[in-house]
């Protein structure tokens, strides 16, 4: 698979390591506005600096991977989708529903093997849960409680740019909420405050938030982010069923633990997302190239984009207004 990159940013570097460790894909071109970033890591792969264009108007190009800043998502997965390429897209499509919405519905219309970079669903911890799941065995699933923690804030223009801990951070809980349920969520109810950075708060976000969702049958699901968490990467799911519990635990170097006289002691938990996810980004591209061979959708497509974003809306407008919101009010 002749693979295209689109930026070459920190993620746009952990999906470049991965391809190149695959030998069924071929990084071939990387395009960026900023030349030198992009000749610094098509370098190490052989791969060509190319305008934007190039990637769309080649027919040497199978796929595309789409690691530019948000503002940029939505347009080059409608072109890689015209271009009849398949894609794998950062997330969010878009801040704005009705844009996402748009890109979604262009997609449906040049049906392409299209990717949402949800890696929570190619964990393999998270993947065991959720076959777990799948077989019963700890009966009916009544609750789930997924925290995600990270172990300091981004630089406050990243925050600016983000559109906030629901879209940036969130988004991947309300994701794995939907993958592990299998069920729409019929309402949600936001809390959140700043309690690890002031500027967060003067930029007009949060950095720590709970919140609640309801599924259509009445289970329920407890999501807890912070920016914060001194330990490490804080990464955990506990499913509550009618005939036990499943939890998923963080993830350490060697989960290696010590017990002596003075008591007992774990290692602390992987300390950021690149080391915690990735298996998971490269089970990613690998699931991209699944989906190519065999004219299949992969894990998680373009609509449980669009389904993600929802809920983000839904949380902020809950946090904004102080009360439930209903899915039916969003777009």
């Amino acid at each position: 698979m002749n693979l295209a990159i689109i930026g070459a940013g920190r993620i746009a570097q952990v999906h470049a390591a991965a391809a190149g460790r695959d030998p069924r894909i071929v990084v071939r071109y990387v395009s960026d506005i900023r030349n030198d970033a992009a000749e610094k890591l098509a370098a190490p792969h052989g791969a060509t600096v190319v305008a934007i264009d190039t990637v769309f108007e080649d027919q040497a190009v199978d796929a595309v991977l789409i690691a530019s800043s948000t503002a940029t998502h939505a347009e080059f997965l409608e072109r890689a989708a015209r271009a009849g390429k398949a894609v794998l897209c950062e997330k969010p499509i878009a801040l704005d529903i009705e844009r996402t919405r748009a890109a979604v519905d262009t997609i449906n219309a040049n049906p392409v093997a299209c990717a949402l970079g949800f890696n929570r669903r190619h964990d393999t911890q998270f993947d065991a849960l959720k076959c777990a799941l799948g077989e019963g065995r700890i009966g009916d699933l009544e609750t789930l409680t997924i925290i995600s923690r990270d172990p300091a804030p981004p630089p406050i223009e990243y925050v600016k740019g983000s559109g906030g801990l629901f879209y940036d951070m969130m988004i991947h809980d309300f994701d794995t909420a939907r993958w592990l349920f299998d069920e729409p969520v019929s309402t949600v109810s936001a809390f959140g405050s700043v309690q690890v950075d002031s500027a967060i708060g003067e930029a007009g976000d949060v950095d720590t938030a709970m919140v609640t969702l309801v599924t259509e049958s009445g289970r329920l699901c407890h999501i807890q982010n912070s920016r914060r968490a001194v330990y490490g990467y804080d990464q955990r799911i506990e499913a509550f069923g009618s005939r036990g519990m499943l939890q998923a635990v963080n993830e350490t170097e060697t989960r290696l633990r010590e017990t002596t006289e003075a008591g007992q002691t774990d290692e602390p938990p992987k300390h950021f997302y690149l080391e915690r996810y990735g298996a998971a980004y490269a089970s990613e591209l690998g699931d991209l190239y699944d989906a190519w061979v065999d004219d299949s959708q992969p894990k998680a497509t373009h609509e449980d984009g669009y389904q993600a974003l929802r809920l983000a809306a839904a949380a902020t407008q809950s946090l904004r207004e102080g009360r439930v919101v209903a899915m039916d009010e969003i777009g």
